[in-house]
Formats: C-alpha cells, structure tokens, sequence
C-alpha cells in the first residue's frame, strides 16, 4: 500500500535555524565553546613558554664554566632574569587543578632549567641542589614536581660529563674542588669523577617501580632511557681518566710531542 505525502501548507515560512537559537540547550553549548577556547589558548601560551624555557637554560648551559668568569655571570644573571619573566607569564595558568593538567606542557622547559640550575650551583658550591633550593628558584608560585627534579638531575650528569672532558682535554687535570681548609662548608677537594660515581649509585638505587598510573608509567619511561644515558656519561669520563694516566704513565720524563720534523734542540729523554 502506497502511502500519502503530508502537505506542507502548515510548515512557516521562517527560517530553520530560528529554532536553534531559541534552544535552551544553546547557551550551556557556547560556555562549553568558550571554555575549549580558553584551554587551547592556555596551553599554547604553555608550550611556547616551555620552549623559551629550554633555549634560554640551554644558552646558560653552554656559557658555563669554573671559576665563573665576571662576563659570563653578567650575562646569565640577564637570562635568569628572562626565564622568570617567562615563568610569571604562565604563574595564573599554572594554579591549582590547572598545575596538573599542564604538567606535560611544561615539564620540558622546567627540567632544561633544571639541569642549567644544578650545574650552575655545583660549580659555585660543588654540592647537588636540593629539592628545596631547587624551588625556591622557580618563581611565580609554579610548583616543581619530583618527576621535573629528578629527571633534571639526570641531565646533569651530561654536563658535568662535558664539563669533566673538556678540562682534561685543555689542563690535563680532572677538575678538583678545593681543599676543606680553604672552605667553610666542609668541602673535602673530591674530583668530579667521585661525585658522578656517587651519582650514578644513588640514581641506580631508584624506585620508580611502585604505584599505579600513567604518571608513573611515563616518568619510569623517561627515567630508563636517562639511566642509560647516564650510565654511558659516567663511563666516558672514566675511560678518559684511565687513558690520561695510563699515557701519562707511558711518557717518559722529557717527553715532547713530535713536531713534523722541526729543527730544536731536543732535551734527553730518560729511559724506561
């Protein structure tokens, strides 16, 4: 049986979408929009201070050397000054609930800063920061997670690794602290190469294996990848020791490099 077509006679001439914005259902929808925008505008303001984060601590990193020239600290100290700037700049989107749903945005620059920090305050006190001092040095109220702490740390040990080659490379020494007499805090004269042993120990006696969640399924992620890179740090600043007194060893007294044939004078060489 075919059926009937209802006329249309009765339908208005209004438009469709008249009903729509009478809805009720209309405002509810536009907070929801607004709130979308909100978040996405936040989180960009997010990522790209993270960015700026990482490239400033990375430009304090590579200026960084012991003893700290005066020009060097000038500069970092109008750095440090940029990179708190930055951090006030995102201190209201970084609040409350907000300070865990961003965490991922930010994280990255938080720990660049990190690294550039603790390496900066073991070279002035040849000390690892503390988790204390170490926000106490975040401003803006922008609290630092353990996660940021510690995978920061874990960055460290590269420059201290870099640190450590290229003294010995241009000294022939490995870099020393001084002696506890010229020190107040107590300091004993270790070598860099005691404390990333000492390092490399505590990291390895981490756990990371307990508790439940993403969270701690990605810092375990994170935190194995580093500890392999860490691993390798510690290990190339070892081979480099045992190589400089190995060769060290070998040179007999008086020995110079062989210069492409030069004409001098030559001083005796004693035997083995």
């Amino acid at each position: 049986m075919a059926g009937t077509k209802r006329p249309f006679e009765h339908l208005s001439d209004a438009p469709l979408t008249s009903g729509i914005s009478s809805s009720p259902f209309m405002p509810m929808f536009e907070t929801f929009r607004d709130e979308l925008d909100q978040h996405h505008d936040r989180r960009e303001r997010i990522i790209k201070a993270s960015r700026d984060l990482t490239a400033l601590s990375k430009k304090i990193v590579r200026l960084l050397q012991a003893p700290l020239p005066a020009s060097v600290t000038k500069e970092n100290d109008s750095r440090l000054s940029a990179i708190g700037d930055l951090f006030t700049s995102v201190a209201n989107d970084l609040h409350d609930i907000n300070a865990w749903r961003y965490q991922r945005q930010i994280s990255g620059g938080v720990q660049e800063y990190m690294e550039a920090v603790s390496f900066h305050f073991y070279l002035e006190t040849q000390r690892l920061i503390t988790y204390e001092e170490a926000q106490a040095k975040i401003p803006g109220g922008i609290g630092l997670t353990e996660d940021d702490y510690v995978l920061g740390l874990f960055d460290l040990v590269g420059e201290l690794m870099r640190f450590a080659i290229t003294a010995m490379a241009t000294n022939g020494t490995l870099p020393r602290g001084v002696t506890s007499s010229d020190r107040d805090d107590g300091a004993d004269g270790r070598d860099i190469l005691t404390d990333l042993r000492a390092l490399r120990v505590q990291f390895e006696g981490l756990d990371i294996s307990s508790g439940a969640g993403s969270g701690v399924s990605q810092l375990k992620r994170e935190a194995e990848k580093k500890m392999e890179v860490m691993r390798t740090c510690v290990e190339k600043v070892e081979r480099a020791v045992y190589g400089m007194i190995v060769r060290g060893q070998e040179r007999p007294k008086g020995w110079v490099p062989d210069l492409g044939g030069e004409e001098r004078a030559r001083e005796p060489v004693e035997s083995y």
